[in-house]
């Protein structure tokens, strides 16, 4: 006879992979299933998620990890609730009559909206942006404006401008919203769409009000029921975006606590408590949490590098330096440095705190000296030099220094790197033992919807027995004046992989 237990369960859905992971009130996994899914690069900057292979591998990791629970010995009931956390930024655009896909999901890093963001920028410069009924703001002052009201800058790292090319180049998409037969959201939304029944349902629900008319929810309330599959009937509690995820996951939820997340890209979320700290040095200002649909949001200043996880997959499989992601640090550390060589990740443009569409991969200082161990630590250094910078911006927006900074993320799990990271920032790295962050935090959320274990997004004494398996620590051992040497030497870098491909107004 199976056990019965009291678990939450987690689908988590990143830029290459979906896992499910169902975790105890003490957050250890009890049961798990991965499954990577195709990425699609039809022209250089393009970057394609079939939505469908998403729902499906979604799908099978819960089934999978569902059987691995059972194999051990535990009931399916057992699993109480689930959330869901996804990447962010990522356009699905589906029929919401047939619930079908109206084409591929535009990925967050895809770079092909860089001409709609000059025609927008354009437009911000001649005719401005009406902020009231004949009030107009333009130029520097329209730039502000547009971020006053979104609290983003004009970028091809958001969703919106995603959503506006789909409109200009997709005649299905354009013919659904002339229909008014369009659904648009990010991967969660599409997610908890198809999971709790599809067009029978049209659950159709969103975290950004200001786009268009959606269900809006917090990060912590059941907003739905699974309506098949082994799962069937089980709440969903918990919808965030994986680095909010990520911060909830390392127990970061009161002001000064700041957290980083190395996968595809890296996420740096610094948390701001009940206060919106309005950026004027390149991060942006979002909501970290809400802890129930009367609970004020919790806020946090954010800095994102479009390039991390991903430099060290474009070294395995476009050059053919490693086998597997995790070689990149015994390659690197077969030389004790770069050999004089800086690596711009740039690989679709530079995000914060630069906000740079038209800036290019870059790798300078290459010489018949260079070796594949070079390149290796350059691309480590780049995460490193590419954090510092995040963090510069933190510290100057903030008020305050940041001495510490948790990390968790495939990328981390390589000790060279973090050591890298340490010595390049200056700054305390802690990794914890349990480095599946981004999907406890959305397991975390699921259980406070309906407060199982006594756990309480606004009482964060109620996790203090969540995620103590320890954690290994990282400290500096590189000069000074030898760490201010090489960041004055990464910034000449930036500034000359800078304006190389700069998007055209072609409306």
């Amino acid at each position: 006879m199976l056990k019965q237990g009291e678990f939450v369960g987690s689908l988590d859905c990143g830029t290459t992979s979906v896992r499910f992971i169902i975790f105890d009130r003490y957050a250890n996994i009890i049961s798990q299933h991965q499954l990577e899914f195709p990425q699609y690069y039809e022209q250089p900057g393009w970057h394609d998620h079939d939505p469908l292979e998403i729902q499906e591998h979604s799908r099978l990791c819960i089934e999978e990890s569902i059987n691995l629970l059972e194999a051990n010995g535990w009931s399916k009931d057992s699993v109480k609730v689930i959330g869901i956390t996804n990447q962010r930024e990522t356009t699905v655009a589906w029929n919401k009559h047939t619930g079908k896909p109206l084409c591929n999901a535009i990925v967050w890093d895809d770079s092909r909206t860089k001409n709609t963001v000059a025609h927008y920028e354009r437009k911000l410069e001649t005719i401005g942006l009406q902020v009231e009924p004949g009030v107009w703001k333009k130029g520097k002052d329209g730039v502000e404006a547009l971020r006053e009201l979104t609290g983003l800058p004009l970028s091809t790292y958001f969703s919106a401008i995603k959503l506006r090319w789909m409109l200009d180049h997709i005649p299905e998409v354009a013919q659904a919203h002339e229909a008014d037969e369009l659904h648009f959201g990010t991967v969660e939304s599409w997610l908890i769409y198809n999971l709790v029944g599809g067009p029978e349902i049209g659950l159709h629900i969103c975290e950004e009000p200001c786009l268009l008319d959606f269900f809006i929810v917090s990060t912590s309330e059941v907003c739905g029921h699974i309506s098949e599959g082994a799962l069937k009937g089980v709440p969903i509690g918990g919808l965030v975006g994986d680095q909010q995820g990520a911060l909830i996951g390392n127990k970061c939820l009161q002001q000064g606590e700041a957290k980083c997340t190395y996968g595809t890209g890296g996420f740096l979320l610094f948390c701001t408590g009940n206060e919106i700290v309005k950026s004027t040095h390149g991060l942006l200002s979002t909501i970290a949490y809400q802890a129930g649909p009367n609970s004020p949001p919790v806020y946090a200043l954010e800095g994102s590098i479009s390039v991390a996880g991903s430099a060290i997959k474009w070294l395995r499989d476009a050059m053919g330096f490693i086998e597997h992601a995790a070689e990149v640090n015994t390659l690197a550390a077969k030389e004790p440095t770069t050999g004089g060589i800086y690596f711009v990740t740039a690989f679709s443009g530079l995000l914060a705190p630069y906000w740079d569409p038209s800036a290019t991969g870059l790798m300078i200082g290459l010489s018949q000296y260079t070796n594949p161990s070079h390149i290796a630590r350059a691309t480590l250094e780049a995460n490193a030099f590419q954090t510092r910078a995040i963090i510069e911006s933190m510290n100057l927006d903030s008020g305050a220094d940041l001495h510490t900074l948790k990390v968790d993320g495939g990328m981390t799990n390589g000790d060279l790197a973090m050591s890298v990271l340490a010595d390049l920032g200056g700054f305390r790295v802690i990794r914890p033992e349990m480095r599946e962050s981004t999907a406890l935090g959305s397991a975390l959320l699921a259980g406070a919807a309906i407060n199982l274990f006594g756990w309480d997004m606004s009482k964060p004494e109620t996790f203090a027995e969540v995620n103590t398996a320890g954690s290994k620590e990282f400290i500096t051992s590189m000069p000074e004046d030898e760490r201010e040497w090489k960041w004055v030497t990464w910034k000449r870098a930036v500034e000359r992989c800078r304006g190389w491909d700069v998007g055209v107004d072609d409306t």
